[in-house]
């Protein structure tokens, strides 16, 4: 079905698409080389309407909700938390794009994505030509760095892996205040009204509070070992990597991304953008001009 009236994603068709353990909400347009976009939390795909359009003039562009996020479905929970992983939901990605007929694609993550994105280069990386992370460094450098401003900055961090039922049950009190105004500053409330309205709808769905629980479970479990056991075994990102960070964010004052990256990756470029961590909606149009330059390089 085509979604018109959905504005930064005009002409774009939207899609549930079957990839195996789960069925995802896709919103696709343009043409050209395939770009895959993966939002972070505690958002869904709407977050790139300030940038899709204009990423569509020059590219296929494929925007998808992640597993238990937004409308895309929710697999059972397990004991090690691997269904809400990052290498299930770059499996998922992968699986999408070939059921779309790319083989071989450049993705770009933000936060929760961005952690996708790049187990997706690690681990099939034949598949992806070109990769962007927003305003992450590798799941194992958090938490092997975390100090004091870490717990105090980023306390959902731990807050979210605690066992079931124990978050979901506290955020279930009142979903909206504890997503949207007691963390990040309130800040998302004064993104797009249909964005926000579509991060609403979702963050009142019991589902997605537990996948979104889940997904936090599985980066200080699995998703964390896994790094370890590339990094113990030498792997690394062959692709092209841009990371882009907030330059008014965490990352800016914990961390010297690039060198955290250039121990991760073979080929690592990158620069701050001027703003606070959602870089994507808070400067749409620094953060399309340095995707479009990366991604068009070598195309």
């Amino acid at each position: 079905m085509s979604a018109p009236l959905q504005p930064g994603f005009e002409g774009f068709e939207l899609t549930r698409v079957d990839v195996g353990e789960v069925t995802l909400r896709v919103r696709t347009g343009g043409s050209g080389p395939p770009l895959l976009l993966l939002h972070g939390y505690p958002e869904t795909h709407l977050m790139w309407a300030g940038v899709a359009a204009d990423l569509a003039r020059s590219f296929t562009v494929v925007a998808p909700d992640l597993r238990g996020y937004g409308e895309s479905s929710q697999p059972a929970t397990v004991p090690g938390h691997e269904t809400y992983g990052k290498r299930a939901m770059a499996a998922d990605g992968v699986a999408l794009m070939h059921r779309l007929g790319f083989d071989r694609f450049d993705v770009a993550g933000h936060d929760r994505g961005g952690r996708v994105a790049y187990r997706m280069a690690l681990d099939t990386p034949d598949v992806v030509r070109r990769l962007t992370v927003l305003d992450v460094i590798p799941t194992a450098e958090v938490w092997d760095r975390a100090d004091a401003r870490f717990a105090l900055g980023y306390w959902h961090w731990g807050f979210l892996a605690l066992p079931e039922p124990i978050a979901e049950t506290i955020i279930g009190h009142d979903p909206e205040h504890f997503f949207l105004d007691a963390e990040f500053g309130g800040v998302i409330r004064g993104f797009r009204p249909e964005a926000v309205a579509d991060y609403t709808r979702a963050l009142h769905d019991p589902a997605v509070v537990h996948a979104m629980c889940e997904d936090y479970r599985a980066g200080a479990g699995c998703d964390r070992q896994l790094d370890g056991d590339d990094r113990a075994a030498g792997r690394r990102i062959t692709s092209p990597l841009q990371v882009l960070w907030a330059g008014r964010g965490a990352l800016a004052a914990w961390y010297e991304p690039l060198e955290v990256w250039r121990a991760w990756g073979d080929d690592v470029t990158g620069e701050a953008i001027d703003s606070g961590h959602f870089v994507v909606e808070e400067a749409p149009a620094a953060t399309l001009a340095a995707l479009r330059a990366f991604h068009t390089a070598g195309s």
